[in-house]
């Protein structure tokens, strides 16, 4: 199992500003931990996201040398990827993909048709930079504003991906509302149907549904989950009201904590807890 750590999501709904220094400062701990990838900033549009208007200068801080972790940055469109071709350190690309017309339109302010006619093209982008593309299906186990929704609808999002040799596609329980029966039966679905891809979960819960969660997803063979350390964050153009991540140390303690430098976890907790103390109010 990856581990993907994301303090960008944890960050980018928080109203005060974090110190481009002390961003810098905790992503760097965090490279020290151990983890597969590091959901570190996102090129997108500064009005639509503040937090993440310095995400160029925190990249130029960050120490590389000494760490396999791997970056990976979020674009909602060519702009933002082109964006990203300045900084070869970036390993992955995401780019939310929603089942949910009207959350398409609120996260990305385009049409559904219109996300899946940027998918070819960033995915030439990033094959042509030695990247890999990460889709991230938003609504993915349903969403609250009465969209059409089934598990067939999503298998058909997922094939007309696989037709587009996307190697990456990270289901995403967006607002927290998924079960974990229908988190392993989505996973049960879409993981023998389509070898080729490697799928992922990216899940918001409340912490007394979380752990439940983690089991399904991985029961149903994901290979690569989605965590931010004390579960802050949340997608803050999903609803009013948050639904935070999961904690990563309640994933690594259902996955195991291999590879994982456990001082470093440690050192990086009590950061995480210091900075949204600081900036999360």
């Amino acid at each position: 199992m990856k581990i993907i750590e994301c303090p960008r999501d944890a960050m980018q709904g928080l109203v005060r500003q974090i110190p481009t220094r002390d961003k810098a400062d905790y992503l760097n701990q965090l490279l020290r931990v151990g983890f597969h990838t590091l959901d570190f900033g996102s090129f997108v549009s500064p009005r639509a996201v503040p937090q993440m208007r310095d995400t160029r200068d925190v990249l130029g801080l960050l120490d590389l040398q000494t760490t396999s972790t791997r970056l990976l940055a979020i674009v909602a469109n060519v702009r933002g990827a082109q964006a990203t071709l300045d900084f070869p350190e970036i390993t992955y690309l995401g780019f939310p993909l929603s089942i949910s017309e009207t959350f398409q339109q609120r996260n990305t302010n385009q049409s559904v048709q219109a996300a899946f006619e940027l998918v070819p093209v960033l995915n030439d982008i990033c094959m042509k930079s030695g990247r890999e593309l990460v889709v991230y299906l938003s609504m993915g186990f349903g969403n609250p504003y009465g969209d059409p929704y089934s598990v067939d609808r999503v298998l058909e999002f997922v094939s007309r991906l696989d037709a587009l040799e996307i190697p990456i596609v990270s289901l995403s329980d967006t607002m927290g509302q998924a079960t974990s029966e229908a988190i392993r039966t989505l996973f049960d679905a879409v993981v023998p149907s389509f070898p080729k891809i490697e799928f992922g979960a990216h899940l918001h819960a409340f912490a007394d549904r979380a752990i439940e969660k983690v089991k399904a997803a991985r029961q149903g063979g994901c290979q690569r989950l989605d965590g931010a350390l004390l579960g802050y964050g949340g997608c803050p153009m999903a609803a009013d009201e948050l639904v935070g991540n999961i904690d990563t140390e309640l994933i690594l303690s259902v996955t195991g904590y291999d590879g994982m430098d456990l001082n470093e976890f440690g050192k990086a907790k009590e950061m995480a807890t210091t900075l949204f103390m600081t900036y999360g109010n």
